[in-house]
């Protein structure tokens, strides 16, 4: 008998979500029936379809979240479009496992309305969210004890835990007393035949020798501003006039991020590119001489691995980031570790590989290479599968 799966994301839409819509795709190339709730967005408008044969239900939201009133709302509207919507598939397509994917940590109220009946619960673990609202807010707080009792509540109802690295299995042992034996490591590993070596485009270096590369979400937490002041070090400071940066991505911050450059003088040295297609993003980063990471160093960064870093290794672009422990995991000898949240020292960093193209080259094979052999997703899939086996052998 087939087995079923409901998957639900509430804070990026599939198949945009690259980590989500690899793990629904090896589900159903496993001959799992896959169903997807996730929001609905300008890009992803449509509310009902079906793409290669995952079955996608998507559901409206007020905004993007932003302060205590926004998240509120927004958390609000999709645990109820996620009940309606999981409840309408439970009568039409049916499903055996719901599969949460986090942030927030609040998916667990749907799956413990079917878990009645027998539904298996899945918690996909994709951020620390207690540490990802000090990141935001800089305070332990009620809110922050808030975040700490759902996750609690998230790891006891769930019957098996999925962790994107082994800091995060830790905190699925450690602090949501998970059973060991229920929680599976499954990297966000990138898949070659989406991130593709592409001929450069001089022009997106602006008339300049050299191009930095950034892809991600805009924001503080994300350390833009950080990396915009290690752009005014080298300019105004070091004298690089050479260098442009690319920096792909959107967030409630783009603006923000827009209005600082301005000030710092860094505005005709930074291309802000906003949400880009994949080729968009591809010619920008195939375009770079060197990629940057310039995550904040605190406790979520430190312990979350970034889908970044292994799409700039995946490119075989050299990387320079803050001193973190998941990414010097992950990029190992393909990256410069600047000391944390310091921008000058980012900026020399920057500089040291930018002068030496011969170590950039043999940074960038090693990063290739370590995907290639060890980092793809090809290698994380038989994991993901070999868990659901799991689940399975303790249901019967």
């Amino acid at each position: 008998m087939t087995r079923r799966v409901l998957i639900i994301v509430e804070n990026l839409p599939v198949p945009f979500d690259r980590r989500v819509w690899q793990e629904a795709s090896t589900l159903r190339d496993a001959g799992y029936s896959v169903s997807i709730i996730c929001p609905a967005t300008k890009d992803y408008p449509k509310r009902r379809e079906t793409i290669d044969g995952i079955e996608v239900y998507r559901h409206p939201l007020p905004h993007e979240a932003d302060g205590a009133v926004g998240y509120a709302l927004e958390y609000g509207s999709a645990l109820f479009w996620e009940l309606y919507l999981a409840t309408k598939i439970a009568f039409s397509r049916g499903f055996d496992v719901i599969h949460a994917c986090n942030p927030p940590d609040l998916i667990f109220m749907v799956a413990a309305f079917f878990k009645p009946f027998g539904k298996k619960f899945v918690f996909d673990h994709h951020d620390i969210n207690p540490e990802l609202y000090e990141a935001k807010f800089g305070r332990r707080d009620f809110f922050y004890r808030l975040m700490l009792w759902a996750e609690r509540l998230t790891f006891r109802l769930a019957d098996m835990s999925i962790a994107t690295n082994h800091s995060y299995r830790k905190i699925a042992i450690e602090r949501g007393g998970m059973d060991p034996d229920k929680v599976f490591v499954v990297r966000s590993g990138p898949k070659l035949d989406r991130l593709k070596l592409v001929p450069p485009k001089a022009y997106l270096k602006q008339g300049r020798k050299y191009l930095v590369g950034y892809v991600g979400v805009m924001g503080k937490q994300e350390g833009i501003d950080l990396l915009l002041e290690t752009v005014r070090v080298l300019v105004h400071e070091k004298g690089r006039q050479d260098i442009h940066f690319g920096l792909v991505g959107g967030g409630t911050s783009l603006d923000e991020m827009k209005e600082l450059a301005g000030k710092l003088g860094v505005d005709n040295y930074v291309t802000f590119t906003g949400r880009v297609s994949d080729a968009d993003l591809l010619d920008m980063l195939n375009t770079a001489d060197v990629c940057v990471n310039p995550d904040v160093a605190n406790a979520m960064n430190d312990a979350s691995t970034m889908n970044k870093i292994m799409e700039y290794m995946a490119l075989a672009k050299p990387i320079v980031q803050f001193d973190l422990t998941e990414g010097r995991y992950s990029a190992q000898d393909a990256s410069l570790y600047a000391q944390h949240n310091d921008p000058h020292d980012m900026a020399d960093k920057i500089i040291a590989l930018l002068d030496d193209p011969e170590r950039r080259k043999k940074m960038g094979e090693f990063g290739r290479n370590r995907v290639i052999n060890e980092l793809e997703w090809k290698y994380e899939a038989p994991k993901l599968l070999a868990a659901y086996d799991s689940l399975w052998k303790t249901a019967d």
